[in-house]
């Protein structure tokens, strides 16, 4: 349960980052390579932090081992852990995360900066059914 409640403060800490610097998102991301580069890395952070959680309620839960990171969220679902519609939506930060890792070169400003930072509420929501799953345990 510790290795739960450290991982959610990582996410906390890198949401409250990301938040403090996505003012200016669309200008800064093309014109300074270190805000860019900053902000990836946090997002990629973010996104890699929820999959491990997931993966560590889970385990917690007894669920069933996933194959994949997106699977995981599908888990949480299955179990009542997130609400499934939100589950399969959310599921989609782990492909996310695997753009962010490997075709990073490809990023455009308009969809970290619009889409994806419109977004961060749904990471908030993902960390507020977890922590009412494990009080209801």
């Amino acid at each position: 349960m510790e290795r739960i409640r450290h991982k959610i403060g990582r996410i906390e800490e890198h949401i409250a980052l990301i938040r403090s610097i996505k003012d200016e998102c669309t200008e800064r991301f093309v014109t300074d390579p270190i805000y860019r580069g900053a902000l990836l890395h946090y997002l990629y952070l973010l996104a890699d932090c929820c999959i491990v959680l997931a993966e560590l309620v889970i385990k917690h839960k007894g669920l069933r081992h996933c194959q994949s990171y997106a699977e995981a969220f599908d888990i949480l679902g299955e179990g009542k852990i997130l609400e499934q519609g939100f589950a399969y939506r959310f599921a989609r930060i782990a492909g996310f995360r695997n753009f962010l890792a490997h075709d990073y070169e490809k990023v455009d400003a308009a969809i970290i900066c619009g889409q994806i930072l419109g977004q961060l509420e749904d990471v908030d929501l993902f960390v507020d059914q977890i922590r009412a799953a494990l009080r209801q345990a």
